[in-house]
């Protein structure tokens, strides 16, 4: 065999460096990948984890089907305070304040307590290993079916925050008065577009809001609100502020209990309770998408379920990030 010349060396070097480069990208991509969510995280972890959630949200919900809306929102303001970490499930401890105590969650925010027992039946079974995050992610797809809802492909292998954001809580969450592009720019600093923050916010087609949130709309007298509409709502909604500010009355009217289209009919008759409701059909850029849900229940379904699947994917913590907590109340 003829002897190596040099340039026989530099490319068989050439060629070991290189594999030994591809090596460490195949070891970092398959890090990368195994830190993503999936769907199967579970499915050899702890395989009835899924079908536990299941069982303890729909008992939850057979009992006070007005808990359907209140744990979709919980995951909603879940996931709007730096990611879907379970942060807003925290109570106060020696280090950080609660999101529970933030404005737009105060005396408003419910279900705690259900996603504390379905992760207590969750442990039983498969102790330390299915975060409070996920628990909350499936059963805001659970608590959807339970009233009739869409269902959605719920991705999996989030982890829990060890610490609480109420300031961001405060800051994020929208707000119930707010106008149509401050609503738009929320939603597309996390990512959402203007559909599907229409989408998401048919979620009001099911559940309740307090006096005070919607006080100042049903006595504004102003153009769009229908008049008749806004008289039936004083009756558990007085003008004082100093009495019935917990009352409670349905976002939606004709099918409270039903997840359906009506609440984007009833916004083109202009009664949609909340200001932050109304104005998604008020001459602006979202009234095409309103009509279209109004019209179209099937394509309302869809589109709801893909918002909740990009919701869901806002910032988790995977990997090696945050914990696994075994209690949903408190760092482990």
């Amino acid at each position: 065999m003829a002897s190596m010349n040099w340039n026989s060396k530099s490319t068989i070097s050439f060629t070991f460096v290189n594999a030994a480069l591809c090596l460490l990208l195949v070891l970092h991509f398959t890090t990368t990948c195994e830190a993503t969510l999936s769907s199967k995280f579970y499915d050899k972890t702890c395989p009835n984890a899924i079908s536990t959630i299941r069982s303890s949200i729909r008992s939850a919900i057979s009992r006070e089907r007005r808990m359907a809306a209140s744990l979709i929102r919980l995951h909603f303001h879940d996931c709007f305070v730096k990611g879907c970490d379970a942060s807003i499930l925290l109570d106060d401890s020696s280090t950080f304040t609660s999101e529970k105590n933030a404005l737009p969650n105060r005396n408003s925010a419910r279900g705690y307590e259900l996603i504390e027992d379905a992760k207590a039946k969750v442990e039983k079974i498969c102790p330390g290993v299915v975060s409070c995050a996920d628990v909350l992610a499936v059963a805001a797809r659970e608590a959807s079916l339970a009233v009739s809802g869409p269902s959605w492909t719920v991705k999996l292998g989030r982890r829990d925050s060890t610490r609480a954001y109420p300031d961001v809580a405060n800051t994020d969450l929208p707000g119930f008065t707010e106008n149509l592009d401050r609503l738009i720019s929320r939603f597309g600093g996390k990512g959402l577009s203007a559909r599907d923050m229409v989408a998401l916010s048919g979620a009001h087609t099911i559940g309740q809001a307090q006096c005070f949130t919607f006080r100042n709309r049903i006595y504004s007298n102003t153009s769009d609100i229908n008049a008749s509409f806004a008289r039936s709502r004083r009756s558990r909604c007085p003008a004082a502020v100093t009495q019935g500010s917990s009352n409670l009355a349905p976002l939606e009217l004709v099918t409270p209990n039903s997840f359906d289209n009506n609440y984007f009919k009833n916004l083109i008759q202009k009664k949609g309770l909340l200001q932050s409701d109304q104005v998604l059909f008020s001459g602006g850029s979202t009234d095409s998408i309103v009509s279209e849900y109004s019209k179209n229940s099937a394509r309302f379904r869809a589109d709801f379920a893909a918002a909740m699947v990009r919701m869901g994917d806002i910032e988790p913590l995977t990997g090696s990030a945050g914990q696994i907590r075994r209690v949903c109340g408190a760092v482990s």
